[in-house]
């Protein structure tokens, strides 16, 4: 490999060079094969640590380590892209840093972004072989469950109060809300020993099952218009229940251990740069996090599996379609990145999957429209659209900006019956969610509105946990 190649995968000048190059030599003169070589510095590039005391790969560990942490970053920058205009700034340079990371491949950053820990909301970044938990984020495989129910549409007026007593009996919401008479559902079954953090979470996590928890998590009855048959389902209107929660307690739980341990494993990332610490998928700590994601996984459609059952039963009523989707999480997917095909690890915080074909949901606000749509498999987009409105303002700064009165005024001119929520969450902290849909228009296309009417989330005061 030359000298200009060992650049590009991110090797620092100086001694981790002539430390790589020796290596390399030593390699071929063994017959090893050249993609081999790439993808063996690759693996040590991400994780150092572990190869400090390697009798071949020690050297280069060792003067990786002990390099400036400005040198360990990809000074080019992994490629990425930007839809929708006037994005946040720091939202933009968040993006602009993960994709400084030696790990990072390709990103995007989707229209609904604002400003998260490490990546920002709305952003997507495809890592070599690593893992982010905080690429993550908090609330692991934060979901939408969208069922159609078999009522005629006049129950959302003629039947408001039953359909809202139905939302209060069947979930709970609130920091540390569980049910006394736990819910039932196979996930609980599975093996919580995967990581130590599972493991001790398991009764707290049955506790929670089913619940929703706070933020901007919600259930929430409506119409649902669809302009085309899905799944057997033929064009018209529709009653729908949409819900939009994730793994609650337990999945934040698993994104701070992980992290901590990331970040003790590269103790120089400054300051700005240390939610970005990541776990190498060679390492334990790294399959440890990755099958407790995938777990936290399922917990999240647990919990929405259990919301749309036990509201479904209460009414006595059948679903006649289920839909949905998570966001917050990491995929092993398949992308040409630099023009070869190759298997990655995709992480959509707050960004939705929009494969060719597949089909997801993206809200807006308890006022305006949440759509379902079918991804377009754009690669600019490592096949992803937004999650959501996004937010243009901070919690703290709608507290002070708003009163009940006047949101209770703009609720009820569009016909919105709120059962309870925060004023960090009314409409006017989000954006159009339109113009979110206009700027993705590349990405997704619309194939059904869902239009609320009786929202229930998180009483007021309640602190948000992602």
């Amino acid at each position: 490999m030359s000298e200009a190649e060992l650049h590009q995968l991110g090797i620092p000048s100086g001694e981790p060079l002539q430390q790589a190059q020796a290596l390399v030599q030593l390699w071929q003169a063994k017959g090893r094969d050249p993609e081999q070589i790439r993808s063996d510095l690759q693996a040590l590039l991400a994780d150092p640590e572990p190869f400090r005391g390697d009798p071949e790969r020690g050297a280069l560990a060792r003067s990786l380590t002990a390099a400036p942490i400005s040198t360990l970053r990809n000074a080019k920058g992994a490629p990425w892209r930007q839809w929708g205009q006037k994005l946040d700034a720091e939202a933009v340079q968040q993006m602009e840093r993960a994709c400084q990371l030696p790990i990072a491949l390709a990103g995007a950053l989707m229209p609904d972004a604002h400003v998260g820990y490490g990546l920002p909301i709305g952003g997507v970044l495809a890592t070599d072989n690593a893992v982010i938990p905080f690429g993550v984020g908090v609330d692991i495989a934060c979901r939408m469950k969208l069922s159609v129910l078999d009522l005629p549409l006049e129950s959302l007026e003629k039947k408001k109060d039953r359909l809202i007593r139905a939302i209060e009996a069947e979930t709970r919401f609130g920091v540390g809300a569980t049910f006394q008479s736990r819910r039932e559902h196979p996930v609980m079954d599975e093996d919580w020993s995967v990581s130590p953090v599972t493991k001790q979470y398991k009764d707290r996590a049955w506790a929670q099952l089913g619940t929703s928890g706070s933020g901007n998590h919600f259930v929430e009855f409506g119409v649902l218009t669809l302009h085309e048959s899905i799944r057997g389902l033929p064009p018209g209107q529709y009653v729908a229940l949409l819900s939009h929660s994730g793994s609650r307690g337990t999945g934040a739980a698993v994104c701070e251990h992980y992290s901590r341990v990331a970040q003790a494993k590269h103790p120089r990332l400054p300051k700005e740069l240390r939610h970005l610490a990541w776990l190498s998928l060679d390492s334990e700590e790294g399959q440890e996090y990755w099958a407790a994601m995938e777990l936290m996984g399922r917990y999240a459609a647990a919990n929405h599996a259990c919301i749309h059952r036990h509201i479904a039963r209460n009414l006595g009523v059948s679903i006649l379609l289920d839909l949905e989707n998570h966001h917050n999480f990491a995929w092993k997917e398949r992308h040409r990145i630099g023009g070869v095909e190759r298997e990655v690890i995709v992480h959509r915080k707050g960004a939705t999957p929009a494969g060719s074909g597949v089909l997801g949901i993206i809200p807006g606000s308890m006022a305006s429209p949440a759509f379902v749509v079918r991804g377009k498999g754009n690669p600019s987009s490592l096949f992803s659209a937004a999650h959501g409105a996004g937010r243009v303002m901070s919690r703290t700064a709608a507290m002070k900006r708003f009163n009940w009165k006047e949101v209770q005024r703009y609720l009820q001119e569009r016909g919105i019956t709120l059962i309870s929520a925060g004023l960090d969450e009314v409409p006017m902290v989000y954006k159009d969610i339109h113009e979110v849909m206009a700027a993705q228009s590349d990405l997704v296309e619309i194939v059904a509105q869902f239009d609320p009417r009786l929202v229930k989330m998180a009483p007021h005061g309640e602190r948000p946990e992602d």
